[in-house]
């Protein structure tokens, strides 16, 4: 199984929207790919008022196996959310490893 670990930090203000509002379109962009053959687990967390966070969002999954991990890349819905996420995001951290 391959664990995929994604953060991102927001723009304060990006594609007509405050950051408040942005962390809730990402975390719903990427919550619909949720469904996608060959995951395990899909968990989306927004940092918290009163909790040390350097990161907005963070992405965490695993995938049956790297196939599985190529096929959702490429779907068409996580496109979507990568377009999104592309216009809205200052900074992206990844981290893939196998379990």
């Amino acid at each position: 199984m391959i664990r995929h670990i994604v953060l991102f930090r927001l723009h304060e203000f990006a594609d007509g929207f405050d950051k408040n509002t942005n962390i809730e379109r990402v975390k719903a962009a990427l919550l619909a790919c949720k469904s996608l053959p060959g995951i395990e687990k899909f968990e989306v967390i927004t940092a918290k008022d009163g909790l040390e966070a350097t990161m907005d969002v963070l992405l965490d999954t695993v995938f049956t196996d790297k196939s599985a991990l190529d096929a959702y890349q490429v779907a068409p819905i996580h496109q979507e959310a990568v377009e999104l996420i592309g216009k809205v995001r200052s900074a992206r951290e990844c981290f893939d490893y196998e379990i």
